[in-house]
């Protein structure tokens, strides 16, 4: 039996809220390919799609006080080419997702929309403290900590009748890093992956696990650790036991499960040493003044 999908394809942002206002149950789709594999594959059947690939807003960045507000429908393509001198982290893991042709099309917002544990976008965005933008014809705008978007796996605060619009994040201050284990380097879906931001004007520290817990989620501990044991004035080199016990409180704060790309223990490992190899990396280029690296 042929099941009917409605199409619908609004032009501006007010048109798109009107129409998820009326079908609530509307799949919006950009860059499609998290929407087209599950299409494909008969997991979901919406009534209706919702085209947001029109929506000149969604495609547009820029600067608002001191952060970027980057809209939904940016390509990681552009993240790379446009910001990668001001999100080295973001655009680092875009460079890790799938092939060019899905770099063209795939964007932040369909990760963000698809909350997967394993969005490659997700730890970057977690360790720099991003803001995500949601719509809404009925209530309007509201903002939500990225730390707080996520509410088991694939699962959002989301609500029917809103879309995403924008995340907003502040430019590194700082280097900040990207690591993932896969079976190669892009075009998978990763075992774990790990990113790591480093704030030294406030002598602060952001991390970003993914693909090891039922949500993507910070490694507070390892944060809290790092910031109060590293030697920012001196510049001096991270004592080894602080890079060991930092990797240690990263694979701590994980909650991985078996499955059929890696063990809960692998991905635990794996986790401690992305966390070690990120940290030498990114202060190794605070030693030698770099403020951003990727």
């Amino acid at each position: 039996m042929v099941v009917a999908v409605e199409f619908l394809r609004p032009s501006t942002m007010d048109d798109a809220l009107a129409a998820k206002a009326e079908y609530p149950d509307a799949l919006p789709i950009a860059g499609g390919t998290d929407v087209m594999v599950e299409l494909n594959f008969d997991r979901r059947r919406p009534p209706a799609l919702l085209d947001l690939t029109r929506i000149d807003a969604l495609t547009e960045w820029g600067a608002e006080g001191d952060l970027l507000r980057i809209g939904a429908g940016v390509t990681y393509r552009r993240l790379i080419d446009e910001l990668g001198d001001r999100l080295p982290g973001l655009a680092t893991a875009s460079r890790t997702v799938g092939s060019p042709q899905i770099r063209n099309r795939g964007t932040v917002g369909g990760n963000l929309g698809s909350a997967s544990p394993a969005g490659d976008a997700h730890p970057p965005l977690l360790a720099s403290d991003a803001l995500v933008e949601l719509a809404s014809e009925a209530r309007g705008t509201r903002r939500v900590p990225v730390t707080e978007f996520f509410t088991g796996p694939k699962r959002s605060v989301l609500a029917p009748d809103e879309l995403i619009a924008a995340f907003l994040v502040a430019p590194a201050s700082g280097p900040e890093q990207f690591a993932k284990v896969g079976t190669r380097n892009a075009m998978v879906i990763a075992v774990c992956s790990f990113a790591l931001a480093l704030h030294p004007a406030r002598q602060g520290v952001g991390t970003g696990i993914g693909s090891a817990a039922p949500t993507p989620r910070r490694a507070v501990e390892a944060e809290e650790f790092l910031a109060a044991q590293a030697p920012w004035a001196s510049r001096g080199p991270l004592p080894d036991p602080v890079v060991a016990r930092f990797g240690e409180l990263v694979g701590q704060a994980a909650a991985p499960i078996d499955d059929v790309r890696g063990t809960a223990a692998y991905r635990r490992h794996a986790l401690v040493v992305l966390a070690r190899r990120t940290l030498t990396w990114a202060w190794t280029s605070y030693r030698e003044g770099g403020q951003r690296c990727g």
